[in-house]
């Protein structure tokens, strides 16, 4: 396993964090796994046991379940070698204060999330999607009395645009309270949409770079070819919406050379999406998720795929995004006077004008 620091922190954190999203199942039918105590706990051992030290769950996962199941499977001890992250932010009941970002919801949520859990802090509490309605200055006070007081150690946002994580952090700052170390994002070869400001924003003010759905929720694994039929019991049978795929024929050209690459190294689909992931800039770790015991061996051997510059090449071009505005413009007229975190987006573009 490698690590990394988590933005502009000294908490190192494993390249490919697991994710919990399957544990429990509260209700029959419900869309995502349903991986009880026992095969949670092989699933947590197998990822440790490979040096994963972060665990990524939040309260609304499975109503609460995920976290009630990682909770009872760590009791045993394997919580010192662990990094837990969760998350609020979502409806949890009917109630008009029973979702948001306000000091009553996050100060709750945090202690029934430690409740369920087991555990007398959690390592990353995170934001799990912007709250227009609440004004941030209370969202971030409330996280930096729980960091305190001791319930929680560091502090991050999920979902969030660039405009609202420069000005949470600018709050911050101005307070002198804690302010964001990570974004938890969604990033792959079929969604680039982060490079426009979520990667150098990142780069620029020090968060470290959480990816949820790596492979879109199997899209990129391989598994779902043009004019192939779907897999059986696939995810994407049903309705499309995380991520949305607007141009199935541009999935099918990325995935087209994802597999090309996996066939000549002899590896799955889903490693070289994730090798490629872990190459990007800005990017600390993973977040990788599975049915089965299988599926986590499979993702995990992606930390020893080293893609040659050829292979990132081809990728990089079957899956680059068009330039908006006003990134287009800078393209032409500032060319000469971009810095680092500009580079992150602009490098590629400027060498194909060069």
């Amino acid at each position: 396993m490698k690590y990394r620091l988590l933005g502009r922190s000294g908490l190192k954190v494993s390249v490919m964090t697991m994710g919990t999203m399957t544990f429990g199942k509260k209700e029959p039918g419900a869309p995502i796994g349903s991986t009880d105590l026992k095969s949670a706990s092989r699933q947590i051992d197998l990822c440790l046991d490979h040096g994963v030290n972060l665990f990524d769950t939040a309260n609304i996962y499975q109503q609460g379940n995920s976290e009630a199941i990682m909770g009872e499977a760590i009791a045993d001890g394997r919580r010192q070698r662990m990094l837990i992250a969760s998350k609020a932010r979502f409806p949890v009941g009917s109630g008009p204060n029973d979702q948001g970002l306000s000091r009553h919801h996050i100060i709750a949520q945090c202690e029934a999330s430690l409740k369920r859990l087991r555990t007398d802090y959690i390592d990353l509490y995170q934001c799990h999607e912007w709250d227009g309605q609440t004004p941030l200055e209370e969202t971030m006070e409330a996280l930096d009395t729980l960091v305190r007081q001791g319930k929680v150690r560091y502090i991050g946002c999920s979902n969030y645009s660039g405009w609202h994580m420069m000005k949470a952090l600018a709050i911050a700052d101005a307070r002198h309270a804690q302010r964001f170390v990570s974004q938890q994002i969604h990033y792959t070869l079929h969604t680039r949409d982060a490079e426009y400001e979520l990667v150098p924003i990142g780069l620029d003010q020090g968060l470290g770079i959480l990816v949820w759905s790596p492979i879109a929720g199997g899209l990129l694994s391989g598994k779902y070819r043009r004019d192939a039929q779907k897999p059986e019991g696939a995810r994407h049978q049903s309705v499309q919406k995380e991520p949305p795929v607007r141009d199935w024929e541009k999935l099918y050209d990325i995935v087209d050379v994802i597999v090309s690459v996996a066939e000549a190294r002899g590896v799955s689909g889903a490693q070289v999406a994730l090798a490629w992931l872990l190459g990007r800039p800005g990017v600390t770790s993973v977040i990788i998720g599975g049915r089965n015991e299988a599926q986590f061996e499979d993702n995990l051997a992606a930390v020893n795929l080293d893609l040659t510059e050829d292979e990132r090449a081809r990728l990089d071009a079957v899956s680059q995004p068009p330039l908006l505005y006003p990134y287009w413009h800078q393209s032409f007229t500032a060319a000469d006077r971009l810095g680092p975190a500009d580079l992150a987006l602009h490098a590629p573009y400027l060498e194909k004008k060069g």
